[in-house]
């Protein structure tokens, strides 16, 4: 094992990507039996930012226009997401949850949250708001890096 910080906070998020892979995939179920991981991410999102478009939520979430769109039309069919007609712009549906999306979200999240309640219930609260700052630095200086990335090179 190497001492290095680098390979370390490597190593810990590929194993923590891991287990929130799992776990997600085991909350998208517990909305309804039928969904994957994605499809979790996929409502979160438009509970936070209502009234959103499918291309935005595919450019937000980093999939293909074509993805989204079926991601979404099947969230449709299961009840739990809708469009609604955009009054200014005839070609845009902004999206919504549904009243059981939101139902079934608000279920999910209260059991994912407790779930973390539990497991950090050890940690002092000075030992959150560090981690919770330094993840949320480790955030933003990843996309950072992603957009010069992009960049002309």
């Amino acid at each position: 094992m190497s001492d290095d910080p680098v390979l370390r906070v490597e190593r810990e998020l590929g194993l923590f990507m891991r287990r929130a892979r799992a776990a997600s995939a085991g909350l998208a179920r517990t909305v309804h039996p039928d969904l994957d991981a994605s499809a979790y991410l996929l409502l979160a999102t438009v509970a936070r930012v209502p009234g959103t478009r499918t291309s935005d939520l595919a450019d937000l979430l980093g999939v293909g226009r074509g993805t989204m769109s079926r991601q979404v039309t099947r969230l449709e069919r299961l009840g739990l997401l809708g469009r609604t007609p955009d009054p200014h712009d005839s070609r845009s549906q902004p999206l919504a949850l549904t009243p059981e999306g939101e139902r079934r979200l608000a279920h999910a999240r209260a059991g994912r949250q407790e779930y973390m309640r539990r497991s950090l219930d050890a940690w002092r609260d000075e030992e959150l708001t560090q981690l919770a700052d330094l993840l949320g630095r480790l955030n933003d200086d990843l996309v950072r890096h992603t957009d010069r990335s992009a960049g002309p090179g």
